[in-house]
């Protein structure tokens, strides 16, 4: 007997037909995923622009609609239409293309601390139709300056001038420039932005310090150390002749007179080298006022080193500063701030036999709370031979000197002190 065909196809017509109903699910499903997407990418400005009251507006609006229809509170309705009305009021307000042309320009990109810093700013419609009024804000530190933009014509352009306050050495961040348009009540806030932020570099105030102030570097050639060589310009002693000594500097006159060949031996010279160690440690300072002067006094004397092609190098806590020119030494002093640190002087003094062995003068520049053990224990660090005097800093203290161990230690009362003062010190 056979089997009817008809009894084995049922089972594949109900897997078909099921197939079919997943495929229409997936399909369904792949739909609904696209056009959420879509509604995301189209609402996407509005979303991104609610403020953080917009939000709670529509989360209230949303659960007004929800308490509403479902409870049949028509005040509830009523207040979630207010709502809604609100809210697409507020996006009637910030939609629109915005077509501008922003420059940010610093008249200068360095400044002395209290000297005036002015910029402009310009804003070109850069659209064929007129654009609506909107305000541009500018960053500046940390603060931020709005500038209302008024309706502009096609190809029309506004300027704004500002003034940057530069009341503290600093490096002061400006901008971007951002466009801003809002709703009256704060709902939504579209922000584009146009420009590139800007560093202005507050450089601290420095002392030109004339030539006769500068006792302690005027060595032209370097000074004397004890140390022995074959080659120098320090004349020291004569000696015999030893294989591989360099012929030219035979003595002719001593060697035809005692029939030996004798050389000249000189005593190494140390090229004139300035090694500054700032404290930027916060707890030697009494105040911010004592840290910026120590931040000027180094300064000055930096830069009276660059000026006269000596080496400077500059230690602070944090590592060292860049003292192979004039602004690259200022911007770094313009960046640096007190920080509350463990390490004292005396492990800024260890750093300087490896970061400036060939230092001839090194300076301490430290605030009222450096105690005089401190800097004796520090200059016990330093390499023999070497000058080393110490300047603390403290705001409308008389001038005067006087010495530890054998560091002479200055008392500066204002910046406009310190060539005077290092006359004395190199006089003393």
């Amino acid at each position: 007997m056979t089997t009817p065909v008809t009894g084995r196809a049922r089972p594949s017509r109900i897997a078909a037909s099921r197939l079919r109903t997943g495929a229409w699910w997936v399909t369904a499903l792949a739909v609904l995923r696209d056009g959420w997407s879509a509604v995301i990418r189209v609402c996407a400005p509005v979303t991104r622009a609610l403020s953080t009251f917009g939000i709670a507006v529509l989360v209230v609006a949303v659960a007004a609609w929800v308490a509403g229809l479902m409870l049949g509170w028509l005040e509830v309705l009523v207040a979630a239409i207010v709502l809604t009305v609100a809210l697409v009021a507020a996006i009637v307000f910030v939609l629109g293309r915005l077509r501008y042309d922003v420059t940010l320009t610093l008249t200068q990109s360095r400044v002395t601390v209290g000297d005036p810093a002015v910029g402009r700013l310009d804003v070109r419609n850069a659209a064929a139709r007129p654009l609506l009024p909107s305000v541009m804000e500018l960053p500046v530190g940390r603060g931020t300056a709005a500038f209302p933009v008024p309706r502009l014509r096609g190809g029309g352009t506004h300027e704004e001038i500002f003034r940057i306050p530069t009341r503290r050495r600093s490096v002061i961040t400006v901008g971007p420039v951002k466009s801003v348009r809002a709703d009256p009540l704060g709902l939504l806030r579209r922000e584009v932005t146009w420009t590139d932020e800007q560093e202005l570099y507050v450089h601290p105030a420095v002392k030109n310090l004339a030539s006769s102030s500068t006792g302690l570097l005027r060595d032209l050639e370097g000074r004397a150390t004890t140390d022995l060589t074959d080659s120098d310009i320090s004349f020291h002693a004569l000696r015999e002749y030893a294989p591989g000594d360099d012929l030219r500097h035979i003595h002719w006159k001593t060697t035809a007179r005692t029939g030996t060949l004798m050389v000249r031996q000189f005593e190494e010279t140390r090229r004139s080298h300035l090694a500054v160690l700032l404290s930027t440690r916060a707890q030697d300072y009494a105040s911010d006022e004592e840290f910026e002067l120590a931040v000027s006094v180094c300064g000055s004397l930096g830069l009276q080193a660059i000026k006269e092609d000596r080496g400077v190098t500059v230690l602070v806590h944090t590592g060292s500063l860049r003292g192979d020119h004039h602004t690259r030494l200022l911007d770094d002093l313009s960046r640096i701030e007190p920080v509350s640190s463990h390490s004292k002087l005396v492990d800024l003094a260890r750093g300087v036999a490896s970061s400036s062995a060939s230092a001839s003068v090194i300076a301490f520049v430290v605030g009222s709370k450096v105690t005089p053990t401190e800097l004796r224990v520090a200059s016990s660090r330093l390499p023999v031979g070497v000058t080393v005097m110490a300047i603390q800093c403290v705001p409308g203290a008389s001038l005067s000197r006087h010495s530890i161990a054998e560091v002479g230690v200055l008392t500066l009362g204002r910046l406009g002190d310190l060539p005077l003062a290092l006359k004395k010190m190199s006089d003393a």
